[in-house]
């Protein structure tokens, strides 16, 4: 058999390979396209892909048959051209239908390529086979033609996988890439196997079926249907990826939605324009309790009859047909009792849904607003109330007596200020502690509660109780109670139950109120008149020497503005030297001998002379400058006696009493230590006088007063007997004298209880090896009964009135100088 020879048509190779690059690039496409359709839109486009590629792939292969010219006339058989378009389509179905799917295994896609790689090759051998040109071939190049189209095929299902999960801006240019790429395997498959072709002369006739068409024609016209073809169905993949893409944005912009309203912490309900619930989310069950089921499809009006529901807000029927709910969305807000009884707190908007300009219905917005109510709720509460007691604070007081005034005065009645204080609280807070003090503070608040629960039994509705500060508390008495004889039963009752003792760190302690009591109208029409004028009425309480009450009286303005006028002066008392000190001396009762004096301060007022320190003293310690007043006594007694002592005696001491703030402030000690360098006098002729009140915290007082001892300052305990303090503090503290009270020596010549007192007290302090004095001594005979009960030292006015250093030094001092008889000795 001859062999014959040809040569390929350069166009045409040319042709094929730009085909070959074509079909692949679509095949890439169209494996995106098939990954995300679904359905029967998977099935059109893989039968659509397989067809166009199919079609590709084989008029590549056919356009390269035709490239090759053979000396002779070569026809095709129909048949063979069909089947092997048809093994073209099959392999492009097999590969589209692999690389379109979500997952697959490794072995899916080896039998995969196998089965791509059997399609292809059989296509190009049974499409040489339709040839009328009898064929023989070299195997190894056959083989070697093989082995490229699976390379090829493996490396096109790959390409398709990836692109399908590598998706950018520039992916087209990838794969128009890989594309030239694949048809170059594509191609070079198509031109090994050709070249393993050997082609002889037929010595048959020609078969009538077959096609006699010029090859370059036919090649043109089967390129041209190709591309026409391909590029109809790379038209269609980018009409399809517009139009998916505006349906992805569609379908992402509904999950989006959805997610949005099934998963929103509010409650949604989402009615027509005739109200009919058309859906809800979850967070309706979980915030009302109420089942989709019970809701769905039920109008919202009946819905709302019949649950337990009370509009805080204005609200009338909703109508949801309305073209005004079209304009803004309508808020409200609500009461209702869920599923469980519990109640709630909403907070209701009405959301209108605009459709193309048209209202198709509306969105109900519901919030439990419960915690959050509660929250504010607490937060006003906490801003309207005292954390220490819970009671009213000035803030509330404020409001209800705006309130009240207001209420009093359309309905023409009167209500009672009771404005109360509580004395030597800052006695109690400063000798046990702030912790101590508010304990007590909050056992005076429940004691004036129950007082006023026991004076009416409409008495928590007429009355209200604030706390203003500190130890000061406020009542608004309104009503049937806000009569002058009941306001007054009132603060009787009040001032009862606060004198009752206290028991505190293991003690009992007492103190006492003081009231002030002003009347709407006659007393003042104004809030801040009322508590002002109720204020100086306490004030006089405290002024006439405590626990009790007064009404207020146009007299009082006149005092209030003495006292705030007094208090401007004090300040300024000190810097233009006004005070002054007043000696009073101690007397030895067996020959009448000084054996001491108690610095005793004055204040020289430029325009009221000379006060006493009950004048200004308790205006000092409301105003702290008690601190800078103690101290200056202190250094001015030092520096007279060091005076006295320099002078030529005698060497005896002088006694300076502490005020309770300034026993308790944290730099006594040092205070008293500079007073003595100072001044220079020996720690030994300094005595500070204390009161039993000012130990309550022994703890406390024990360090203090050891301190002093081990200064060498001696420590007398005044008005002993008077106090409330344990008997044991003359036991575990330094004391070196007691002082016995002047309110037991008054009436000694006729209360034997007081002369059975005295006796006790001196027995007593002998035994405890202390020295005792008595003051307040007026009359020979209450020294003769002192004498007889072996008091040894005396101060009162039997003796001397207080009296200025000059004449001290004068009546005192300089006598017992010319004497020269000794100075009397003081105990170590």
């Amino acid at each position: 058999m001859e062999h014959l020879h040809g040569t390929y048509n350069l166009e045409l190779v040319i042709l094929s390979y730009i085909i070959a690059s074509v079909a692949s690039y679509a095949a890439l496409d169209l494996a995106g396209r098939v990954s995300q359709a679904s359905g029967m839109a998977r099935n059109v486009w893989l039968t659509c892909g397989a067809v166009s590629m199919g079609l590709g792939i084989w008029s590549m292969h056919f356009v390269g048959m035709l490239a090759f010219v053979l000396p002779t006339q070569v026809s095709y058989s129909t048949g063979k051209v069909v089947l092997s378009v048809l093994l073209a389509i099959v392999a492009s179905g097999v590969a589209l239908n692999i690389a379109g799917r979500q997952s697959g295994r490794i072995s899916k896609l080896i039998i995969a390529g196998l089965l791509m790689t059997a399609g292809i090759s059989s296509m190009h051998y049974v499409g040489m086979a339709a040839m009328s040109t009898p064929v023989t071939y070299e195997p190894g190049r056959v083989v070697l033609s093989i082995l490229i189209a699976a390379l090829a095929s493996f490396a096109a299902l790959w390409l398709m996988f990836f692109f399908r999960y590598h998706q950018s801006r520039h992916t087209w240019v990838y794969k128009m890439g890989s594309g030239l790429i694949m048809g170059i395997g594509i191609s070079g498959m198509h031109y090994t196997g050709m070249s393993a072709a050997h082609f002889h002369h037929s010595h048959g006739s020609m078969i009538s079926s077959g096609m006699q068409i010029e090859p370059g024609i036919l090649a043109y016209l089967i390129a041209s249907g190709t591309f026409i073809a391909l590029g109809l169905t790379l038209f269609g993949i980018f009409i399809n990826q517009r139009m998916s893409q505006k349906d992805r944005r569609i379908h992402e912009n509904e999950q989006w939605y959805q997610a949005l309203y099934h998963n929103h912490s509010d409650a949604i309900i989402s009615v027509n324009k005739e109200g009919i619930v058309k859906g809800i989310n979850a967070a309706v069950t979980t915030i009302t309790g109420y089942p989709e089921k019970g809701v769905m499809e039920r109008s919202i009006d009946e819905i709302a009859q019949q649950i337990d529901i009370e509009w805080i807000s204005e609200f009338d029927s909703i109508d949801w047909d309305d073209h005004g709910l079209e304009q803004e969305q309508t808020h409200y807000m609500a009461k209702m009792r869920d599923i469980q009884g519990e109640l709630l707190d909403l907070s209701i908007v009405v959301v209108p849904v605009v459709i193309d300009g048209r209202h198709v219905g509306s969105h109900i917005l519901i919030k439990d607003i419960t915690e959050e109510k509660q929250a504010q709720e607490n937060i006003r509460h906490q801003a309207l109330h005292d954390p220490l007691t819970g009671l009213p604070n000035r803030r509330k007081l404020d409001d209800v007596l705006a309130l009240t005034i207001q209420a009093s005065e359309e309905k023409g009645d009167s209500f009672a200020v009771m404005v109360m204080d509580i004395d030597r609280f800052k006695m109690i807070n400063d000798s046990l502690g702030h912790s101590v003090g508010d304990i007590f503070l909050r056992e005076v608040s429940s004691r004036i509660m129950k007082a006023i629960e026991a004076s009416d039994p409409m008495a928590m509705e007429n009355v209200m109780l604030a706390r203003m500060g500190g130890d000061e508390f406020t009542l608004v008495v309104t009503d049937d109670q806000a009569t002058e004889v009941r306001v007054a039963e009132l603060a009787k009752q009040i001032v009862e139950a606060i004198q009752l003792p206290y028991r505190l760190k293991e003690n009992d302690f007492y103190v006492t109120a003081s009231i002030g009591i002003a009347m709407y109208p006659d007393h003042g029409v104004g809030v801040d008149s009322l508590l002002k004028h109720a204020d100086s009425a306490m004030y006089e309480v405290k002024k006439n020497g405590k626990n009790g009450f007064q009404f207020y009286t146009a007299q009082l303005d006149s005092e209030l503005y003495e006292r705030i006028e007094l208090e401007g002066y004090l300040r300024k008392a000190l810097e233009r030297d006004e005070m002054v000190l007043y000696y009073q001396p101690q007397i030895r009762t067996e020959d009448s001998r000084m054996i001491g004096v108690e610095a005793l301060i004055r204040w020289n007022h430029p325009l009221k002379g000379l006060l006493a320190p009950n004048v200004f003293i308790p205006l000092a310690e409301e105003t702290g400058m008690i601190y800078e007043i103690g101290n200056w006594t202190l250094r001015e007694a030092c520096r007279q006696m060091k005076l006295w002592h320099a002078s030529g005696g005698p060497l005896i001491p002088v006694s300076v009493n502490l005020s309770s703030q300034q026993f308790h402030q944290s730099n006594l000690v040092e205070q008293v230590k500079n007073a003595l360098l100072e001044t220079g006098l020996d720690a030994r002729y300094l005595e500070l006088e204390i009161t039993e009140s000012m130990m309550m915290d022994a703890a406390v007082s024990t360090a203090i007063l050891n301190e002093l001892t081990a200064l060498g300052v001696k420590i007398s305990l005044d008005d002993f007997g008077t106090g409330y303090s344990s008997l044991s503090y003359l036991k575990h503290f330094p004391i070196h004298k007691l002082k016995i009270d002047r309110s037991f020596v008054t009436d000694i010549t006729e209360s034997h209880s007081d002369q059975a007192i005295v006796a006790t007290i001196i027995s007593m302090a002998q035994n405890l090896k202390m020295e005792v004095i008595a003051e307040g001594i007026e009359t020979k005979g209450q020294l003769d009964i002192l004498m007889q009960n072996d008091c040894r030292e005396i101060q009162g006015y039997y003796f001397s009135r207080p009296l200025p250093a000059s004449e001290v030094e004068h009546d005192f001092f300089v006598p017992l100088r010319l004497q020269g008889n000794g100075t009397p000795p003081v105990s170590s």
